[in-house]
């Protein structure tokens, strides 16, 4: 096998310069890597202006939702691989992943004996899930032991559906209900009732504190 022509996307530099030398390490197969982004937007750049086979990309991107990303990334370069590499190991986003069209899907939670496997058995066409992840909820109902402590800007967008999201945009504009009504083509009471689930699944109670979390954690 020829070397692998791999890009690492991660919005953490210190990650992906471990991670590096980590894969330039692996014997079999070897790993060249030809390029390095911190963006989706960067990503997309970079695919376009180099060859690569493999791509390690994580979920969390500043500029875009990394499971929306997948899709497109798959059709637009169709011989590339895709392996999800993050800290988000819950099963509904392992699910997603696959079903947006990924690979793989490896654990930063997990030691790294599997990577060669994990390059391996994608590249000739198969996918893989590392150790310890699931595409299903566990039978005992409990959740991942590598959950994530804490809510973050990607976890709090997944809470909202995406007219959630576009209510909440308007919202953070100063927009009443029947101005964010007339711009989305729907009922101002309709408006009403999705501000109400916005501030109930993101534990706010007033419109001035949501505007003020949604722009604290990037939600807009």
């Amino acid at each position: 096998m020829n070397a692998i022509n791999t890009i690492l996307a991660d919005a953490h530099e210190l990650f992906m310069d471990g991670f590096e030398r980590i894969l330039e390490e692996i014997d079999y197969p070897k790993i060249n890597i030809v390029g390095r982004a911190s963006s989706a937007s960067s990503l997309r750049e970079l695919l376009y202006n180099v060859e690569a086979d493999l791509l390690f990309m994580e979920l969390n991107f500043v500029d875009e939702d990394g499971l929306s990303l997948i899709p497109s990334l798959k059709e637009e370069f169709k011989s590339l691989r895709v392996c999800v590499l993050s800290g988000y190991t819950d099963h509904k986003f392992v699910k997603e992943a696959f079903q947006k069209g990924v690979d793989g899907y490896y654990s930063k939670y997990n030691d790294l004996g599997e990577l060669s496997e994990c390059v391996n058995e994608i590249m000739i066409g198969n996918t893989f899930l590392a150790t310890g992840l699931e595409i299903t909820p566990r039978k005992n109902g409990s959740s991942n032991s590598n959950a994530q402590p804490f809510e973050d800007r990607f976890l709090l967008r997944k809470k909202l559906t995406k007219r959630e999201q576009e209510v909440l945009e308007l919202i953070t504009k100063a927009l009443n209900n029947k101005e964010i009504a007339s711009q989305l083509y729907i009922s101002d009471q309709t408006v009403g009732v999705h501000r109400k689930n916005i501030m109930r699944k993101l534990g706010v109670r007033n419109t001035v504190n949501l505007i003020k979390f949604a722009i604290d954690h990037q939600l807009v």
